[in-house]
């Protein structure tokens, strides 16, 4: 078969959209929208439908770290690192320069940066490990959600239970060795630091690029739009480089209006200390939660905090999407096996997440997009991690190691 014969699309029929799905979700965000405008700010409002449009290109886009990773290491398969490299890459064009500014219209600027440390390097392995068992990273669980998976649902509730227990240990791992938060703008200067961080990124889509070429002799391609026209914006799916530049504008979209960049993992661990003071846990008298930022969090509401309503607006946004896609499928059977690794995914995330100051949005999307170290410490420990969760993911009745052919 020609090269040809196989971009060739294979048209699909009209799309049936899922009407009272698509109801209930667009009702939802319009209600979402004027409720936050009138109770918080404009401002807030506008983050929470740059969640919605970030909910509804990571559905269209299938863009999520979890498959992309494994699908490296176990089918050797590149185009979703490829893809990931270029968004962070975009990303941090955008970024870094208006960080080295400092502000912007009166709008203080400030990145996502943590400590390059023990903390780091140990959660996003944890985190690595979680991603592969509960089945979606940080961003992959919320798309999904919205998308009707009852199994990722399960990850989510652990995902939050998990970040609590984190904010109760973080203290103490913040003791652990660390060199403190490490800015590669300011360590070599605006110029480059960016041109440093983008020949890393170049470096990592280069030696997976190479690595698919020595397996499979060929590098795979972006595949041709299943529908005619325009129809596959609405439908789906995007192309993963298509989806990956509308997500790096929407993070940097969000800088400029949030005053800092996208994060997720924030705001799961603000909602269970929320539900666990709710039942009488004293979670206002642990450490974490009297730091003045946490403290404030905690007694606002959570329609204030930017991350949380990003989160409920990628949720929405990804309903939506796959609504109107005719894709909205709620399925509540779940093998035992698969519930138990949601489960634990779900916690490992958490907690993971915590330890390491965000998950692959917060910590390595943005991370690095802002100049951080840490971002790239998350990234290679995480990686790390993943690679013994797919290893894992067996003995919980998922698919693992084994190579597939062709």
């Amino acid at each position: 078969m020609s090269e040809l014969s196989i971009d060739r699309p294979k048209f699909l029929p009209p799309v049936t959209a899922d009407r009272w799905p698509a109801l209930v979700a667009g009702t939802f965000i319009v209600v979402g929208f004027l409720a936050i405008g009138l109770l918080v700010s404009a401002k807030q409002a506008a983050l929470f439908l740059i969640g919605g449009l970030l909910g509804a290109a990571l559905y269209h886009g299938s863009f999520g770290f979890t498959g992309g990773w494994r699908r490296l290491v176990v089918e050797g398969r590149a185009r979703a690192v490829r893809a990931q490299m270029l968004m962070v890459a975009v990303a941090a064009v955008g970024m870094m320069p208006l960080l080295a500014a400092g502000s912007l219209g009166g709008q203080p600027l400030v990145g996502a940066f943590g400590p390059v440390g023990l903390s780091v390097l140990i959660g996003a392995a944890i985190f690595g490990l979680g991603m592969q068992l509960g089945g979606g990273c940080g961003s992959g669980t919320l798309f999904t959600v919205g998308g009707g998976s009852a199994r990722m649902l399960v990850t989510l509730v652990f995902f939050i239970v998990g970040a609590v227990l984190g904010t109760a240990h973080l203290p103490w791992w913040l003791t652990l060795p660390n060199i403190g938060i490490v800015d590669i703008g300011k360590e070599l200067g605006p110029v480059n630091g960016l041109l440093a961080t983008l020949a890393a990124l170049g470096a990592v889509a280069l030696v997976a690029t190479l690595v698919e070429r020595r397996i499979h002799g060929n590098v795979e391609r972006e595949p041709a739009p299943a529908r005619p026209g325009w129809s596959w914006l609405l439908s789906g799916p995007w192309p993963l480089v298509g989806a990956g530049l509308l997500l790096a504008l929407l993070n940097i979209a969000t800088l400029l209006t949030a005053g800092h960049p996208w994060s997720i993992t924030y705001g799961f661990g603000l909602w269970g200390a929320k539900i666990a003071q709710a039942v009488g846990v004293p979670v206002a008298s642990w450490k974490f939660w009297t730091w003045p930022a946490q403290a404030k969090a905690l007694n606002s509401s959570v329609l204030a905090d930017v991350t949380s309503v990003m989160d409920f607006g990628i949720i929405l946004g990804a309903a939506l999407a796959a609504s109107l896609a005719g894709k909205f499928a709620p399925k509540a059977a779940i093998p035992l096996g698969s519930l138990l690794a949601a489960i634990v995914g779900g916690l490992l995330m958490g907690y993971g997440a915590r330890l390491s100051f965000g998950c692959n949005i917060g910590a390595l999307f943005s991370g690095i997009a802002s100049g951080s170290l840490h971002g790239w410490l998350w990234f290679a420990a995480a990686f790390a991690g993943s690679f013994f969760g797919i290893w894992a993911r067996p003995l919980f009745g998922l698919d693992g190691l084994a190579r597939k052919k062709g």
